[in-house]
């Protein structure tokens, strides 16, 4: 039997199929943007080919695909969501327009407002009130509801958003509201506040609702249109969608919580990260994911990821918990160009799958970073992709010319330009999530994946002062690998803010034994396997304004009150991230959490090598290094454990390329993969 991991990035779907025995294999196609189902089946097409398998054959063998997608994503950056209407309490359609208060640059004087995605006239006031302490104030009334959907039916949208107010306390008015948008308007998409983010917050609340109703006619569109394919070609088995927490969901539950999945390719590289972390035995690393389009960065501390409730993605605020992940414009597809005053820039604009770089020889003509890497040396033209696709170098030349003339320097100096700004670039990144955040990156180990960080990582290592780069041999597709590594995941919270020392302990216990059995029973609708629940709060000091998550699941709940317990893991965690605490001031309990995980198979191992003598180089490789220098060549897949390599080299496979640069050596792990010491700037 087999487990399939499929990643749809913007340049291409990686897939990974694994056996019984744990045994990967790894396959590449290129990404279909105007319909990436159909990259996914051609995907599957090539992975039964490696397999030996025909294509119905593998999907009958196959007990589970998990899957991460960017249409969310995409549909969220590109603005090709649904067309939206927003009902909310009367007096109150403008509260997406004032969010906090606060501009995302607050110096910019010049910075234009954001577009909203729904515009005002869409935005319609429905005479309903609550108060705070869930009252009600003013009850819905059945009139303004009908006006307010007529308006919105006259307008032909295809989803609605209703965030009422206070509607976190007493969901009852948003349930009416969305049973007569069932009635009324049949086929629209309904997200309500009460279903997506039950919790305090008037603009996170409305955002991440607003988000949820965009995104989401096109999610399950493209879900409904996967599942049918799949069916169609002869699968039988669950299809499991990656969401941005770093757990997986059935179809159904990934369509109705679509801004869940907002960050569903790139959680796939960090699931990846942890389980490799617990390969390795080391528990801090730098997973630096660079792809065709973007590199994502991101932070594994003592084997854990670390969650967020406060992620932006072009501009709107998603206030879901989401796996801390910074993405950049920076990659293999990056584009190369120079402004008017003679400053050369790399991305953040991308050549993508299609036309993709000059050297695909599908019609693009600006230079690219895969465009300067292969006139530096570093790519073997005819090994592109296993030699499925051939590089046009003559192609990449004179697109890295043009960048050349248009600097007045050589061809030479214009590609190593265009190499040294990415890293850059990416380096800059590696800072945002760590150096920014109060952590010293020099005692992390990068750990680099994606079909185009082998070329990169230990010069940005270089560049941080990082000593330890590390190179699965799945490293160009790690987050399919990754998405094999998740569990089921269901998250259920409920605000309940007030000073724990005056909260009733045995009423904060009944509520977190509620959000778990809430949490068990949606599981329980689609897995009857092993089970676990884990238990957080959101809480502050009494002055502060944002919240930090505190874990919980070492309390003792038996105890008649645990609130004592939760006040001093509190102080604690406060402590660990801000190195005080204030144990005098009150500690606000805002947020009670509870993730329920079903525990699916055990992930991808990645079986140890036997014992082998060290395999000679398959070749060498002229490299522009400062300077042409003649670099063995080693098969990746070849290599020994124990075997050791020093730089200048090349070490590549099929889907990647690792260039070790002078005084940079690399030790083959038992497991096969590439552990490199990087040698001093």
């Amino acid at each position: 039997m087999y487990r399939i991991g499929i990643d749809v990035g913007g340049t291409f779907t990686d897939l990974v199929g694994v056996d019984a025995g744990g045994t990967a294999t790894l396959v590449k196609v290129p990404t279909t943007p105007a319909d990436p189902s159909r990259g996914v089946l051609d995907g599957l097409e090539k992975l039964a080919h490696a397999l030996s398998l025909d294509r119905a054959a593998l999907l009958a063998a196959t007990e589970r695909i998990v899957h991460g997608t960017t249409v969310a994503t995409n549909a969220l950056l590109e603005r090709k969501g649904a067309r939206l209407g927003l009902l909310t309490t009367e007096g109150h359609r403008d509260v997406i327009e004032m969010r906090e208060g606060l501009k995302d640059d607050r110096y910019n004087l010049r910075l234009p407002p954001l577009e909203q995605l729904v515009p005002r006239h869409l935005r319609l006031g429905v005479r309903e009130r609550l108060r705070a302490d869930g009252r009600v104030e003013t009850p819905l009334d059945p009139a303004s509801l009908a006006a307010a959907i007529a308006a919105l039916k006259r307008e032909r949208i295809e989803a609605v958003a209703v965030c009422y107010l206070h509607a976190w306390r007493d969901p009852a008015h948003e349930r009416a509201t969305g049973a007569a948008l069932a009635e009324a308007l049949p086929g629209a998409y309904v997200s309500l506040s009460s279903d997506v983010l039950p919790q305090i917050k008037e603009y996170e609340r409305v955002s991440t609702t607003i988000v949820n109703a965009y995104v989401g006619p096109v999610l399950a569109r493209y879900l409904a249109r996967l599942e049918a394919r799949l069916t169609e070609a002869g699968y039988r088995g669950p299809t499991l969608i990656v969401q941005s927490h770093g757990g997986v969901a059935p179809i159904g539950e990934a369509g109705r919580l679509a801004a869940g999945a907002v960050l569903s390719g790139p959680a796939g590289g960090v699931a990846g990260s942890v389980h490799a972390a617990r390969l390795l035995g080391d528990g801090n690393l730098i997973p630096f994911d660079m792809g065709g389009t973007s590199t994502d960065i991101s932070l594994v501390v003592d084997g854990a990821a670390t969650l967020v409730m406060d992620r932006r993605v072009g501009g709107h605020r998603i206030a879901l918990n989401s796996l801390d992940i910074a993405s950049i414009g920076a990659g293999g597809g990056s584009i190369a160009r120079v402004d008017a005053g003679g400053i050369l820039h790399v991305g953040p604009e991308s050549a993508g799958a299609v036309p993709g770089p000059a050297c695909y020889g599908q019609g693009g003509d600006a230079a690219t970073v895969t465009d300067a890497n292969l006139v530096l040396g570093y790519l073997d033209p005819a090994n592109f992709l296993g030699g499925a696709r051939r590089l046009d170098r003559e192609a990449a030349e004179q697109a890295v010319d043009r960048v050349a003339a248009a600097l007045g320097i050589h061809r030479l100096a214009a590609a190593a330009g265009i190499h040294r700004i990415v890293n850059t670039s990416m380096a800059e990144g590696v800072r945002l999530v760590s150096v920014r955040r109060g952590v010293d990156p020099r005692r992390f180990a990068l750990f680099a994946f994606g079909g185009a960080a082998g070329l990169h990582a230990t010069d940005i290592a270089r560049q941080l002062g990082l000593s330890r780069v590390v190179v699965p041999r799945v490293a160009a597709v790690l987050s399919a690998w990754g998405m094999l590594a998740t569990d089921l995941r269901f998250e259920a919270a409920r605000s309940h803010v007030g000073d724990a020392r005056a909260l009733d302990g045995a009423e904060v216990k009944r509520l977190y034994d509620l959000l778990e059995d809430e949490g068990m029973a949606r599981l329980r609708r689609s897995f009857a396997g092993p089970a676990k629940a884990s238990r957080s709060a959101d809480m502050r000091y009494g002055e502060q304004v944002f919240e930090i998550a505190v874990p919980l699941d070492d309390i003792d709940w038996s105890a008649p009150d645990p609130l004592p317990q939760i006040v001093a893991r509190f102080h604690q965690r406060h402590e660990a991230l801000y190195t005080y605490s204030l144990p005098d001031q009150d500690s606000v309990l805002v947020n009670a959490r509870v993730a329920v995980s079903g525990i699916l198979e055990a992930p991808p191992q990645e079986p140890r090598l036997p014992a082998a003598a060290p395999s000679p180089p398959a070749g060498e490789r002229r490299l522009y290094l400062d300077e042409w220098v003649t670099a063995p060549v080693y098969d990746f897949d070849r290599l020994a454990p124990a075997q050791t390599i020093a730089g200048p080299a090349i070490v590549e496979s099929a889907m990647t390329t690792v260039l070790l640069r002078p005084g940079d050596t690399a030790t083959v792990t038992d497991r096969g993969w590439l552990d490199l010491s990087v040698a001093e700037r």
